[in-house]
């Protein structure tokens, strides 16, 4: 007879579950990741995961949120003093997730909730870049515009191969048009 593995928490299965998904879609990429590979990788049930999601899409949110909150948002908020090296710190960690954008702006018109999370991912990072810009004194009436712009500055340099000191200048000479260093 066949033992039993040991009974998990709710959290730390879905904390299982969320790793390996996050290590299958980098490695093996989004679309190339079933459920039932995944489940497989786990160690669960193929429908197990949908005691926990409601499809592939909400696990790949589930990723998203998990790298995003657990890992970058306390560091670069107590850790991380000038501007400039809270930029380039973001770009350097959503680099090493780059397939994950990239399947996200892939699924953008095709899922809701990959729609949801991004706009929420926007709203997230346009907020930490107000709160940044309104602690360097930048203008009332140009933090919302620049810390749009600093947006699209991330998502371009993600998107178009720059070296560390290209990505450094491109982000000074921008953070320098309004008064930050």
């Amino acid at each position: 007879m066949a033992k039993n593995k040991r009974p998990q928490e709710r959290q730390e299965k879905l904390d299982e579950i969320v790793a390996t998904a996050r290590q299958l879609f980098i490695e093996e990429g989004f679309e190339s990741t079933s459920m039932s590979r995944l489940a497989a990788a786990a160690g669960i049930a193929p429908n197990t995961i949908y005691w926990y999601f409601k499809d592939k899409d909400d696990v790949l949110a589930t990723v998203l949120t998990e790298v995003l909150q657990a890992q970058w948002l306390a560091y670069i908020t107590a850790v991380l003093p000038k501007p400039i090296d809270k930029l380039l710190w973001l770009v350097a960690r959503l680099q090493e997730s780059s397939k994950l954008i990239t399947t996200v702006h892939s699924r953008l018109q095709s899922s809701p909730a990959i729609n949801l999370w991004h706009d929420n991912f926007h709203r997230m990072g346009e907020a930490l870049l107000r709160s940044e810009l309104q602690a360097h004194d930048v203008a009332e009436a140009d933090v919302g515009a620049l810390a749009t712009v600093l947006v699209f500055v991330i998502e371009g340099l993600l998107v178009h191969e720059h070296s560390l000191e290209e990505k450094r200048r491109i982000c000074e000479t921008l953070l320098r048009q309004f008064g930050i260093s």
